[in-house]
């Protein structure tokens, strides 16, 4: 059974880093696709989703609290009776460094909600599409 706590806890530190990764790529990707005129960059439920997840890592930093998933996480390596940030696998070892630091508590609520204000800007500039709204430009 402690190997099974092991595996899900390395999967979900895989889930983690994903949206970490979606989290930050998906900006750039918005403006690089508003300059090259790509339309999913404008889709509304892509650019909605993007603007919660943001949001509520800001929010969760701002309010002092930590990530649920490395909260899951954490608990699944205690009980594989492992260290919760150490005792991983090699992949485990590395995603986890990639993802978390070592640094004060404000840098990252700093660097969360600046990144949040600037999904806002990108949200003013390059606008998405609301639902629906293809098809009415199609029935005029």
């Amino acid at each position: 059974m402690p190997k099974l706590y092991l595996i899900l806890a390395d999967a979900i530190l895989l889930l983690h880093v994903l949206i970490v990764a979606f989290n930050i790529f998906s900006l750039p990707l918005i403006w690089l696709g508003a300059l090259l005129r790509w339309e999913f960059v404008r889709n509304f439920w892509f650019r909605a989703l993007h603007l919660a997840m943001v949001a509520f890592i800001a929010m969760q930093a701002l309010a002092g609290e930590i990530c649920p998933l490395t909260t899951w996480e954490n608990d699944l390596r205690l009980q594989a009776g492992a260290d919760p940030r150490y005792a991983t696998s090699f992949v485990g070892h590395w995603l986890q460094r990639l993802i978390f630091y070592d640094a004060e508590e404000r840098v990252f609520v700093i660097a969360y909600v600046t990144f949040l204000a600037l999904v806002l800007a990108t949200l003013w500039v390059v606008k998405p599409h609301l639902p629906n709204r293809r098809e009415k430009r199609g029935r005029s």
